[in-house]
């Protein structure tokens, strides 16, 4: 039986409660230690390369931080099922290279001045800079693929960034557009963020070889792992810090994103306040306060609160997926990251 997302978040104590999912991360990395050392002496060789701002504006991403999700669900995912072997490094280290020039692009698409607390590398080197070094990793990431040496990782994982990359475009067609709706929105999480959470959790459970059943349900895992988290930075853009973010908040309002706390808004807002919402999104026209205007709005109207509730369903779509696999310290740690995600907008 699945463990409740209750249940499972009961392990987190009160005094955890705004810091759970950190200490979550933590303790998958401290569970994972010898693999991510692994992983990250891969992706350091992979950075390597004679023209110098190539390892100068990759080493700045790298050295930025960053929590290490998405590889440590390839490590968690192969090792659940046993996995003995050392090709679930090379994967994961892939997985974290597609993440990190999907980065790169998105900062420059979104004209980002900052991420994990520090400036971008557009900012400090140049748009055209990051979009090609971004093109250098993404090539290396594919290099690693291939060195796996599994044709079924490399098919879910180039497929997987291939959706990202429609997850980009498809995301600029609702972009200030007011009349975008649930199903639009998911469409671009489940492309933009989702897709690489599934590639990372089926492709770990495919090198195990735990069978198609599994597979599956790991991908599923994945999958809704990634609309929660999703949906959860999209609330916190609205009702987070930035210490914890690690980013401007507010920046999803500033750049007209449609994200589901806009779309509650709107769809609940009374005339004089569709007014409001057309001129600082689909008009982009913002004023000094209309940030504060447009919180209030989704607090009174629960647009942030449905959020998070939705976020839980997905949660615990996830945990149920979970039930599908062994119960050892790696499942118990993937249930968790599952809860203490929708945790950090409690």
């Amino acid at each position: 039986m699945a463990p409740s997302l209750a249940a499972t978040a009961e392990r987190i104590s009160a005094s955890e409660k705004s810091f759970g999912f950190l200490r979550a991360v933590d303790a998958m990395r401290d569970l994972l230690a010898d693999d991510l050392e692994a992983v990250n002496a891969e992706i350091l060789t992979c950075m390597d390369s004679p023209v110098a701002l190539i390892p100068d504006l990759a080493g700045h991403l790298v050295n930025a931080g960053g929590k290490r999700i998405r590889p440590m669900l390839t490590l968690a995912s192969a090792r659940l099922f046993d996995y003995r072997g050392d090709g679930h490094i090379k994967l994961a280290a892939a997985v974290e290279l597609i993440h990190g020039a999907t980065l790169l692009h998105d900062d420059v698409v979104d004209a980002s001045a900052l991420r994990r607390g520090a400036e971008t590398a557009n900012i400090i080197w140049g748009n055209k800079e990051s979009v090609l070094v971004g093109d250098f990793i993404f090539s290396r990431a594919f290099e690693l693929m291939v060195a796996a040496e599994n044709l079924s990782v490399l098919k879910v994982l180039s497929r997987a960034a291939g959706v990202i990359a429609e997850g980009e475009v498809l995301q600029l067609t609702t972009q200030k557009n007011i009349a975008a709706t649930f199903e639009m929105y998911l469409a671009v999480v489940e492309a933009k963020t989702a897709a690489l959470f599934a590639g990372a959790t089926r492709s770990g459970a495919l090198i195990a070889g735990c069978g198609a059943r599994k597979e599956e349900a790991l991908e599923s895992y994945g999958r809704n792992l990634g609309v929660a988290y999703q949906l959860i930075d999209d609330a916190l853009d609205y009702a987070g810090r930035e210490t914890t973010l690690g980013k401007t908040v507010g920046d999803d309002f500033r750049e007209g994103k449609m994200t589901l706390p806009v779309i509650y808004a709107i769809a609940r807002a009374r005339p004089a306040e569709k007014t409001f919402w057309r001129r600082v999104i689909a008009e982009g026209l913002q004023e000094s306060g209309d940030f504060a205007r447009a919180r209030e709005l989704m607090q009174r109207d629960d647009a942030i609160a449905d959020t998070v509730a939705c976020a839980r369903g997905y949660a615990e779509s996830a945990l149920a997926d979970l039930s599908k696999a062994p119960e050892n310290a790696y499942s118990a740690a993937l249930a968790d990251l599952v809860a203490t995600s929708v945790s950090r907008a409690v």
